[in-house]
């Protein structure tokens, strides 16, 4: 923070918003607020004051702005990209109730269904990409040892956007064998294979080469990721060469469990598993009613379980359109499926020591990944009824490299381990009990139903009537049973019958769509720092700042939308603001944002600079006795766009705000 205080103070020389409003008033007690200064205040050293508020916010529906057309796209295709498995559907816009799903995929494994391709990519030793998913297990599993330490190969990568703290462009990732690599470079190959392999069949289907500027692209996140991680996948679109910055437009980032929703509401009742009535629905009613039957203010949750997170969102179905609106702002964390491996390799750390478990991972990764995937599918036959043992083949490899490390056998770490439900089979199998599988699943179905429990105290979420368990996950039963457990009948629990594809459908149709989604929450609050009068007795005295014989406040946080705010999508606030020296020649408005609700000033604890605008209004003169600079921020899919104006002479400045600039 010093530096980046340091950095701004000189970008901050000119622009200084001041503002005479009679909302601004700040009582001396919020002076004392232990974050009143977090940071250094960066309109101490700061030149001419900049602007002032002529008018009060206005609020634009631009009618037009929510109208973009999706006819001049001949199809949609989404990609889901995956914290453990990643895959794309398409529709034409011509025969939109007609979704396809990819091609089968060449490689599987044993009891896991296909239809996704594992998120795993393959670089060769000097950094260029070589394959994904299946294909780029199979052939790094087949490398000699010494041969595969030189390759780079990542999984399960998706989660260090979720998990990185300050991300940037310039945020690495590890590779299997240690070595790093840029994050940004392996979600853009990611990303192209995808566009790569989708152009490919659509080119197959049509029987000629297909345009990319005939798809509308669509790359699903969670709802939860801050904005810097939704705004990365974006920049690796654009370096992938989804689409170009000049088209923004053609790619909508979509959040995941609003995909679900969409695809959810469309659901009959053979598509679908009631769980409260605990049978599988076949579609034999007598009059085919929709599954869900959902009418005007009904409400539900969606709980998307994926691999990395999981994600509660709360909507509202809005006729006759049968628009979504959210009731409350998404929330949930990272408690996806792979917490299970991560319990799994804790237990292997307990029986043959964490040294050890480090070195096979670098020296062998190949059988690391082996065994991985041994324990996925053991991982997917557990279940609450379970009274057999699930068995673990070993590879050659874990064993041998054991006895080399330790001077003993693996079964003798097994003995001597104290762990009572793991045992070895003589077919050189890890004998796990139910019991202890079940163990494994505890610690990461705790914090899905702890989350749900204060979801459903929360005051907004009231009447819900449906719950959809949607994703990877939820195709488990130990889930399933303790969501059940849970809801005692509160809500009816549906689970679609493709559960991990109906984000990829949904997704789908929203991009055929784009306006189902109506209104969302704000998750940050934004607004611009500002200068107001200085008020004894009102205003701490550390921030007054004396101009020209005038006392000033100084870092006031102007807020343009709070944090849980409802916003509708393509709306636009707007504000106007005038210089406060009429010889001003450069405006430079500064937008900040933090994720408390109420923010007073530009330096309490958690508020950051996420964008700056810069307009010169040099050699022009302004009719009016004071220049108007308008100022407007537009809500978007999943970015923010702001945009000054100088009235006079309609000159105008854009930015997108840029959360991933630190």
């Amino acid at each position: 923070w010093g530096k980046a205080a340091k950095k701004d103070e000189c970008l901050e020389k000119r622009g200084v918003l001041w503002s005479e409003e009679p909302g601004h008033s700040f009582s001396v007690r919020g002076a004392q607020h232990p974050n009143a200064m977090a940071t250094p205040s960066p309109a101490k050293s700061m030149g001419d004051p900049g602007i002032t508020p002529l008018s009060p916010t206005h609020i634009l529906k631009d009618p037009d702005e929510n109208e973009q057309s999706s006819q001049s796209y001949v199809v949609v295709v989404a990609i889901d990209f995956g914290t453990t498995s990643s895959g794309y559907a398409y529709a034409f816009t011509k025969e939109p109730e007609c979704i396809h799903t990819m091609r089968r995929w060449e490689g599987g494994d044993p009891g896991v269904s296909n239809q996704k391709t594992p998120t795993t990519i393959l670089l060769t030793p000097d950094r260029k990409f070589h394959s994904f998913g299946y294909a780029a297990r199979d052939f790094y599993h087949d490398l000699d040892p010494t041969e595969s330490k030189q390759w780079l190969y990542l999984e399960k990568f998706k989660m260090k956007l979720h998990t990185t703290a300050n991300l940037s462009i310039d945020t690495d990732l590890h590779a299997a064998n240690g070595k790093k690599v840029k994050a940004l470079d392996i979600f853009a190959y990611a990303l192209a294979f995808f566009k790569e392999q989708a152009l490919k069949e659509l080119s197959d289907q049509a029987g000629a080469e297909f345009d990319n500027a005939d798809v509308r692209w669509v790359i699903t996140v969670p709802a939860i990721w801050k904005m810097p991680a939704k705004q990365f996948m974006r920049e690796a679109a654009y370096k992938a060469g989804l689409v170009s910055r000049d088209n923004p437009d053609q790619l909508i980032i979509a959040l995941e469990p609003e995909a679900a929703s969409i695809y959810c509401r469309k659901l009959r009742l053979h598509q679908m598993v009631d769980l409260n009535s605990k049978t599988s629905l076949n579609g034999y009613s007598p009059t085919e009613t929709p599954g869900v039957a959902m009418s005007q203010g009904d409400r539900y949750v969606v709980v998307d379980c994926g691999g990395g997170t999981v994600d509660l969102t709360v909507h509202q179905i809005r006729l006759p359109e049968g628009h979504l609106k959210e009731l409350y702002k998404a929330s949930g964390g990272p408690y996806g499926s792979i917490g299970i491996d991560y319990e799994f390799e804790q237990l292997l750390c307990k029986i043959f020591g964490q040294d050890f478990i480090d070195q096979f991972k670098i020296k062998r990764p190949a059988a690391w990944v082996d065994l991985m995937i041994a324990f996925e599918s053991r991982k997917r036959a557990a279940a609450p009824d379970r009274s057999n043992p699930l068995n673990i083949n070993l590879p050659f490899s874990f064993i041998d490299y054991y006895k080399k490390f330790r001077g003993h056998s693996v079964e003798h770490a097994l003995r001597k381990s104290n762990v009572d439900f793991v045992k070895w089979s003589s077919q050189g199998m890890l004998r796990m009990s139910p019991d202890a599988m079940n163990a494994l699943f505890k610690p990461t179905i705790d914090h899905i139903i702890q989350h749900l429990t204060e979801l459903f105290d929360r005051p907004e979420v009231t009447d819900i009537k449906f719950l959809f368990l949607v994703g990877g996950f939820a195709e488990s039963s130990l889930l399933q049973q303790a969501v059940h457990n849970m809801l005692q009948g509160r809500s009816r629990i549906i689970i679609p019958h493709d559960v991990g594809l109906t984000i990829l459908k949904g997704a789908v149709l929203f991009g055929l769509d784009p306006s189902v989604i109506k209104v969302r929450r704000s998750p940050l609050t934004y607004g611009v720092g500002v200068l107001n009068r200085f008020v004894e007795g009102k205003h701490p005295p550390d921030k007054m700042l004396v101009k020209d014989g005038t006392r000033w406040c100084t870092d006031v946080f102007d807020t343009f939308i709070s944090a849980d705010q409802s916003v509708a999508l393509g709306e636009t606030v707007k504000r106007s603001y005038t210089p406060a020296k009429p010889s001003q020649q450069v405006i430079v408005i500064h937008v900040y944002c933090s994720e408390k609700e109420s923010v007073r000033f530009i330096t309490d604890a958690g508020v950051r600079k996420c964008g700056t605008l810069k307009l010169d209004v040099s050699g022009t003169q302004s009719p009016a006795a004071r220049r108007e600079i308008q100022t407007l921020m537009q809500f978007g899919d999943t970015e923010i766009r702001a945009m000054a104006v100088d009235v006079a002479t309609s000159r105008s400045v854009k930015a997108s705000i840029d959360f991933l600039s630190q």
